[in-house]
């Protein structure tokens, strides 16, 4: 019995069998739905597919020779118990697609293969432009003050009115005192607010190029077979269809 093709090589349905008995007896077992109901059906199609990513990512990292860890080079059998260590933020997962995210946290040889894929990606400078166009904000204002026992840095609007009005009006370097408080002004400071966009859009570019070439080289190399649900259906190895 297989789980799918890969460029014309039948994969075991071992490894999806495995993979759902460590879910089924993992501390979220729970959270899993009965055995048997549509929403098993789709879970288990769910775990074939983040399997035969797994399998097409090994295959690309060996024929592109990426130095991959030994839990990504196992096996799709074999790595079904050895989940890897990435974790992705939600932002991430969303824009990865949830097969395709729980491949890359559990597989080495996934994201060694997106590593590879995504290494030239650079969001475009139009596109750096246009994302400060929409987010930026002013710089937050910031007071460097002296006081008799040392130095530190306020917003001023969280000081006292009386004292902030009096070191706004005083001049540079002068010591001002309002009721209980003295202080000198020794500085204005611009904090800017808006950190640099280009990581965090050349991040999501990668993701976007990532799944456009899984999603190529899916349909190009991999078929996931009909009838996942019923290992026992003998027609099960012939009737086939890409995904």
């Amino acid at each position: 019995m297989i789980l799918g093709l890969l460029d014309g090589r039948p994969l075991p349905r071992t490894a999806l069998d495995e993979r759902l008995a460590v879910l089924r007896n993992g501390p979220r077992s729970t959270a899993l739905p009965r055995p048997g109901s549509s929403e098993d059906r789709q879970l288990i199609r769910w775990v074939a597919q983040v399997l035969l990513t797994e399998a097409l990512c090994e295959a690309v990292a060996a024929e592109r020779e990426l130095p991959v860890t030994a839990s990504g080079t196992a096996s799709v059998a074999a790595s079904v118990t050895a989940p890897g260590p990435a974790r992705l933020d939600q932002q991430a997962a969303v824009e990865l697609g949830s097969i395709t995210a729980a491949a890359y946290e559990g597989s080495a040889a996934v994201r060694a293969v997106y590593d590879s894929v995504t290494a030239e990606v650079e969001p475009s400078p139009a596109d750096v432009a246009h994302y400060r166009a929409l987010t930026s904000r002013p710089p937050v204002t910031r007071w460097h003050l002296v006081l008799p026992d040392g130095t530190f840095e306020a917003d001023p609007d969280t000081l006292p009115t009386a004292l902030a009005e009096a070191l706004r009006t005083a001049p540079p370097g002068e010591w001002v005192t309002v009721g209980p408080w003295t202080a000198l002004l020794l500085a204005t400071l611009a904090i800017p607010q808006d950190p640099d966009p280009a990581p965090a859009l050349r991040d999501a570019a990668r993701r976007a190029a990532f799944v456009r070439w899984l999603d190529h080289e899916r349909a190009q190399r991999l078929t996931l077979v009909d009838g996942l649900e019923h290992p026992g259906d003998p027609a099960q190895p012939d009737n086939h269809h890409r995904h």
